[in-house]
């Protein structure tokens, strides 16, 4: 391809991924836009600002002589948790701004993307510059996801378990019964190889020693989780850790988040609103704890990332973001990059669990088996889900 061609893929792959994010938020109505019921979510405004000052801070700032910033307290509003960029809105405090309003963020991100594909299209676009690009489009895809959790969220907790959108939204069933894959003891290796983009922590292919393991076909499905419930799963304490079983008590948990047991019947809230609980689809909405619960009670476990990403390649994934039994921790020679990019992944690498695979709001693009994403156990707002094994 010639290096024009190169450019208009270029800006063309940079404004499809951003036109998503503004896609994702089209049936919004504006209220829906400012609220921040849990320190989790952020408000979906946020997610749009902060997404535009990630493009605007780290690549038109120190790479485009000329550029003005748009608003000099955007900063202040729309860094994350970059501490080498300064001072920031606390997380907590993001839903109380009623400014910026909804309307200044979307001149924020046209006026920045009208910048970037100037910026794109100009000698100042050196192959230097392209990882940083990389990582800024990936980071966007990532709140793509955190945006449709986040909207689900603030939406499910109405009274009125409002529709986000109509639509039909396909979902990969059950088929027939759960097999047991085995693998045998040996070494194997793991980490991201190859060509394309992946994230630091997914960095420094290593072999690791496995056991005889069996790993399930199929994730668990509601039908199944709901004969954990009925048998009083949430009332017996010996499937829990000890941590698991004070959430539950805490918390009076019975079910997976979004499960309302109305009329006799288990009702969970969706996209598409409230309706019955499908006991063929993959069970979603449930954290750590339940998942090490759910597991103890079919006298297995769940697996370690390491036989996750192994066994991939046997068993369909994407629907559910699955929990592991592996504590989320750098890889042999995982490095920090310098200044504030390395403060993407690194400095989170403690009471942590990993999950593997995506989830029905993974964006295009933006799965592969060795990607390591990470929760703190007791989070269950994202779509999660269990794969067993032993």
């Amino acid at each position: 391809m010639t290096p024009n061609t190169l450019t208009t893929d270029l800006v063309k792959k940079y404004s499809d991924i951003r036109q998503h994010s503004e896609k994702i938020c089209a049936p919004l109505e504006i209220e829906d836009y400012v609220v921040q019921p849990i320190v989790d979510v952020s408000p979906p405004k946020w997610h749009l600002g902060h997404t535009t000052w990630f493009f605007e801070t780290f690549i038109l700032q120190p790479n485009f002589p000329g550029y003005k910033v748009f608003d000099d307290q955007y900063n202040f509003v729309f860094n994350s948790y970059y501490e080498t960029i300064g001072a920031r809105v606390i997380r907590t405090d993001r839903g109380n701004l009623s400014r910026p309003s909804v309307s200044d963020i979307y001149k924020y991100r046209k006026y920045v993307d009208e910048q970037m594909k100037d910026f794109l299209q100009s000698e100042f676009m050196t192959e230097k510059i392209e990882p940083l690009l990389e990582l800024g489009l990936n980071h966007e895809q990532q709140h793509q996801e955190l945006l449709l959790t986040d909207i689900k969220y603030i939406l499910g907790h109405n009274p009125l378990f409002p529709v986000y959108k109509k639509e039909d939204i396909v979902q990969k069933k059950h088929s027939g019964n759960t097999e047991m894959v085995r693998f045998s003891e040996g070494v194997y290796e793991i980490g991201f190889n190859g060509e394309g983009f992946c994230f630091d922590n997914e960095l420094g292919r290593h072999k690791v020693y496995l056991n005889d393991f069996e790993i399930a076909s199929q994730q668990v499905t509601n039908r199944e989780y709901l004969e954990f419930m009925e048998a009083g799963g949430y009332e017996d304490f010996r499937y829990w850790h000890a941590e698991g079983w004070d959430w539950v008590k805490q918390n009076n948990a019975k079910s997976p988040l979004y499960w309302h047991f109305i009329d006799g019947k288990w009702m969970n809230y969706t996209l598409n609103g409230l309706q019955e609980a499908d006991l063929d689809d993959a069970v979603c909405h449930i954290n750590f704890y339940e998942a090490s619960a759910f597991a103890s009670w079919k006298g297995m476990r769940l697996p370690t990332e390491a036989e996750w990403e192994v066994a991939s390649d046997n068993f369909d994934w994407g629907n559910r973001w699955e929990w592991t039994n592996s504590a989320y921790l750098p890889y042999p020679d995982f490095k920090k990059e310098p200044g504030a990019v390395g403060e993407y992944n690194g400095k989170f690498m403690v009471n942590q669990m990993v999950l593997r695979g995506a989830s029905e709001a993974t964006p295009p693009g933006h799965s592969r088996n060795t990607y390591r994403n990470f929760f703190q156990t007791g989070l269950k707002w994202q779509f999660t889900g269990i794969r067993l094994a032993k």
